[in-house]
């Protein structure tokens, strides 16, 4: 990170997760440590340490996430309005940053229990119109303790109580399809024309985003695909050279959802056509999509790019 550029970007999604993640897979005395480091190369070795931590953190969401997702699309658990999921191989301290992966790619509140020192301890993710504290309190008998508010929540229970947890949260559930559909709200229709780095700079003037302030979001329609490849360790980062309507050129990236964008396309235009964007030959594909305005930072290079939030 250039120390010169340090954002609430930075601070939240990349230097924050290192630093917690001492705390979640071994001790937060490792981030004490680096904060009152003394010589840079004692710093280094530190930072080195909670790096490594956090990508082995990463590794491990990865999988049980992979798990979870799994146990949705082939079980009868799957089914249910509310997703209640067993992962014991899961870390205890992972199992909000999964509920709340899986929330966001069904939509549907979601709660991941796992094996604790203590019995079974759960983390809870939920959607707007699902308060998940309070139907957790209409099921407190099964509970041993529970606590949270209407979007989160954290559990402990005996083991034998996870079934019936699952059972009594779904038969109390009065969530409708169309509560379980995701509403995107964008702030304005906005041509790639527009798009620049000066956007980008006044944008950040309004950071930090979060619950209250939202980043804002901007959509384009019949957005037409030209080019396409996969990146990432984990090959599910989605990278498209696109052109919006005024036939301004822009470079996106899509970082969640890479495999299912790249299904609804072959759904809609076939195998071949894919194969062919994934070529650099795009055959006329379009996507309506909601974005938002980015910077590149590659090897010293700043470029323009979209970040692709929604798509259909």
């Amino acid at each position: 990170v250039d120390k010169d550029r340090i954002g609430a970007y930075h601070i939240g999604f990349v230097l924050g997760p290192c630093m917690n993640a001492s705390g979640r897979l071994d001790t937060a005395k490792r981030t004490l440590d680096l904060l009152r480091a003394k010589a840079g190369k004692e710093a280094d070795i530190l930072a080195g340490d909670l790096k490594a931590l956090n990508d082995s953190r990463k590794e491990m969401t990865d999988i049980a996430v992979e798990q979870a997702r799994q146990i949705v699309d082939t079980t009868k658990a799957g089914q249910d309005r509310v997703l209640v999921l067993y992962l014991p191989g899961c870390h205890e301290s992972l199992a909000g940053i999964v509920a709340g992966r899986i929330r966001e790619r069904y939509y549907r509140p979601a709660i991941i229990l796992t094996d604790a020192e203590e019995g079974i301890k759960g983390s809870g993710r939920s959607i707007e119109a699902y308060n998940m504290y309070e139907e957790l309190s209409r099921c407190k008998d099964l509970l041993t303790k529970f606590g949270g508010h209407k979007l989160a929540a954290g559990m402990s229970l005996a083991k034998e109580n996870i079934e019936e947890l699952r059972r009594t949260l779904n038969d109390n559930c009065r969530l409708e399809p169309k509560d379980m559909a995701e509403k995107v709200v964008i702030d304005m229709e906005l041509p790639f024309s527009c798009v620049t780095e000066e956007l980008v700079e006044e944008l950040t003037l309004l950071e930090p985003f979060g619950k209250g302030n939202t980043k804002p979001v901007f959509a384009a329609r019949n957005v037409e695909l030209i080019s396409g490849r996969i990146l990432g360790k984990n090959r599910n980062v989605l990278k498209l050279q696109v052109k919006d309507s005024s036939q301004t050129a822009m470079e996106a990236v899509c970082f969640r959802g890479a495999e299912q964008m790249l299904s609804l396309l072959e759904e809609r235009y076939g195998k071949e056509a894919v194969d062919l964007l994934m070529k650099g030959r795009g055959s006329q594909m379009k996507l309506s999509v909601t974005y938002y305005p980015d910077m590149n930072e590659y090897m010293g290079k700043r470029t323009v790019q979209i970040v692709i939030t929604h798509y259909q």
